[in-house]
């Protein structure tokens, strides 16, 4: 008889956690596994990022899912290695050979032409083996199916582009891309247009996000060292929740206007016009939500509740977030 399965204890958790994801885990994958060694109740991650990718995943927990969209909004980076001369059916190294071609000597004025074709808006039409839904259904499940499935183009922005020739150990060509661009670019797409670009086909062989927004992957931790660490060192590795915000102008209220915004209502006050602002409490500082201020008028967007407000002070062991949070209920 098998021995009855221990249930995890769950517990309010609020932070971002950056992952260094690893080779082979799907972007959810990644956030359970993260999820389950933190205990955490409520968790969201921040964009898919491909099973063959490595790198940067902002994963956040509680109060920080308010606040996840600023992340799939935020430019990216990645770094990818493109082997020319062999096309493959997923744009990857998992695909079908589909296509070989002979490879063109390349000088530097032919990878300059080619980043500066690829520099600024563009368009590009989604890969068949891609998580984008057409009538409910992701495009790589018809693409298993091998149906083809007519894809409207559309508009990104590479905010800069770098390639650089190299080889592989067996001395096979490869592009090295260093990019920067906006949320929903495809590296594989734009590695199969580069390889066009320079006269012939190509796959890529190697991906890792290397940032996202003001996030960097020499901030993250990677999901080995996350398990080996103790349960106190994987929540000191949570950054708090307003690391999402560093962007935002930042406003303090007092205890009384706190409230009154919390409840949802517009504050006055001598603010500058901003379309986002970052809003905090006093005694002690403490993250009550987002905003954006109009005509000296604080507008509420995303709120915490003075529920996760109190969980986040008192895991912080902040003076006063006893009172503060009392204070709030009662002017509620």
């Amino acid at each position: 008889m098998n021995a009855p399965r221990t249930r995890v204890q769950r517990h309010p958790v609020h932070g971002v956690l950056l992952l260094d994801k690893p080779l082979g885990f799907s972007s959810n994958d990644a956030l359970q596994k993260a999820k389950w060694l933190l205990r955490a109740e409520k968790a969201g991650h921040t964009g898919t990022l491909d099973p063959l990718a490595t790198g940067v995943l902002p994963l956040c927990f509680g109060a920080a899912t308010k606040f996840s969209q600023l992340q799939l909004d935020a430019p990216k980076r990645y770094e990818a290695l493109l082997k020319l001369g062999i096309k493959t059916r997923t744009g990857d190294r998992e695909g079908d050979v589909i296509e070989e071609r002979s490879i063109p000597v390349l000088t530097e004025a032919d990878m300059a032409a080619a980043a500066g074709r690829f520099t600024g808006p563009i368009e590009q039409v989604p890969p068949m083996h891609s998580a984008l839904k057409r009538d409910g259904k992701a495009l790589y499940e018809y693409a298993r199916e091998g149906i083809e499935v007519e894809r409207v183009a559309r508009p990104v922005t590479i905010h800069s582009l770098q390639l650089r020739q190299e080889r592989t150990e067996d001395g096979h060509p490869v592009v090295r891309m260093e990019v920067v661009c906006s949320k929903g670019t495809y590296i594989r797409t734009l590695g199969e247009d580069v390889a066009e670009a320079l006269g012939t086909c190509g796959h890529l062989v190697m991906l890792r996000r290397t940032g996202t927004g003001h996030f960097d992957v020499m901030q993250a931790i990677t999901l080995a060292d996350l398990e080996a660490a103790t349960p106190e060192a994987r929540a000191a590795a949570l950054l708090p929740t307003e690391s999402l915000l560093a962007d935002h102008d930042r406003v303090i209220l007092g205890t009384e206007d706190a409230a009154r915004f919390l409840s949802g209502l517009r504050r006055r006050g001598p603010w500058p016009d901003a379309e986002r602002a970052a809003v905090f409490g006093t005694n002690p500082t403490a993250l009550l939500g987002a905003a954006q201020i109009a005509g000296g008028e604080l507008i509420p967007s995303r709120l915490l509740s003075p529920t996760e407000i109190q969980q986040i002070l008192q895991k912080e062991s902040t003076p006063g977030a006893a009172v503060m949070a009392a204070g709030i209920e009662e002017t509620l």
